[in-house]
């Protein structure tokens, strides 16, 4: 019988983090490595629980020796974009200085494989969509300067220490785990989805649109929305190529088909039966008319494909738990 390899999951108290946990846990021992800032102790339910700040290096290095961990999962960021043009040093701090943390404790024990959680914010206002690989990266806020920074710092480690690594850039994460044992729990709440459900659960008042005279079929912005168990399962396989290759790649996530916040609504409206108040706010600054990806590179290198390929399916998972959670 062959011993269960180890990995950590930086960040695995948060959202993507403990779904991927789940994933990964039927597979390989977990440790979870989390400060709480915005995870949740109740989310780590697959692995060994270490609280722990990614700028304390010590701290990580002893534990990735301690449990002899193969490899690592860096879920550990802020990600807010409004936050990040209203406190960036914030963001370089903990996003950047945190990430080199993270490198330099691997370094220290010997930990040569990462898949880093990316973003489509690297790729600012897109001139094509669908977006592929090959997009100019122009991010128009600092929280996808601090990612795209790091994307440019493992490309610098793999050529200096051969590190190998896994870039996975993702657009909208949504839903929750089939099971309702794991789904989206933000505060605050930024997410579309998870927001129009409170608004159906009655936990708000209304639902803003932000803006409906883009140039899209309804004038709602569109976005691509991926399941955050078909992400956390190309978490997996990014890695599981990751050491068998032991070499780098650079991903991006998605359904390959966009929906406009309208149809979000529209979908919710018809899942929950309930139909809540929406109102039309003018648009916020920095909002792409659309923003869908192509993972035609995902599927192809990865063998990864979305199970959850439509709205419907989506957002009955995340309506699942939210109702379990919050009513």
């Amino acid at each position: 019988m062959s011993v269960r390899e180890t990995v950590m999951v930086i960040g695995g108290a948060g959202y993507i983090g403990s779904h991927t946990a789940k994933e990964l846990s039927t597979e390989y021992n977990v440790i979870v490595y989390d400060n709480l800032y915005r995870g949740h102790k109740w989310a780590v339910q697959f692995g060994e629980f270490i609280e722990g700040d990614i700028l304390d290096t010590k701290r990580l290095t002893e534990t990735l020796k301690r449990y002899s961990v193969k490899g690592v999962f860096h879920f550990a960021a802020h990600s807010l974009v409004g936050e990040s043009v209203s406190d960036p040093l914030k963001y370089w701090q903990n996003n950047v200085a945190g990430t080199l943390s993270v490198l330099e404790a691997m370094k220290q024990g010997k930990v040569n494989h990462i898949v880093f959680s990316s973003t489509a914010a690297v790729f600012g206002e897109p001139e094509e969509v669908p977006i592929n690989e090959e997009a100019r990266l122009v991010p128009c806020n600092p929280y996808g300067a601090t990612k795209l920074t790091v994307e440019n710092i493992l490309s610098q480690c793999r050529d200096a220490h051969g590190l190998s690594y896994s870039v996975l850039r993702y657009f909208n994460a949504a839903g929750a785990d089939p099971d309702s044992m794991l789904g989206e729990d933000h505060s605050p709440e930024t997410h579309l989805i998870p927001l129009v459900l409170d608004a159906a659960l009655g936990r708000r008042k209304s639902i803003s649109i932000f803006g409906d005279d883009y140039d899209t079929f309804d004038g709602t912005c569109v976005r691509d929305y991926i399941h955050v168990t078909d992400l956390a399962t190309a978490h997996v396989l990014a890695y599981k190529r990751s050491i068998k290759e032991n070499s780098s790649l650079s991903l991006n996530l998605g359904n390959g088909q966009g929906y406009s916040v309208r149809q979000v609504i529209d979908v919710v409206k018809k899942t929950t039966k309930v139909d809540f108040t929406v109102e039309t706010a003018p648009r916020r600054q920095g909002d792409p008319p659309s923003l869908i990806a192509s993972s035609e590179k995902a599927i192809r290198l990865l063998g990864w494909k979305p199970c959850y390929n439509s709205l419907e399916d989506i957002v009955e998972t995340a309506w699942n738990w939210h109702r379990k959670h919050f009513a």
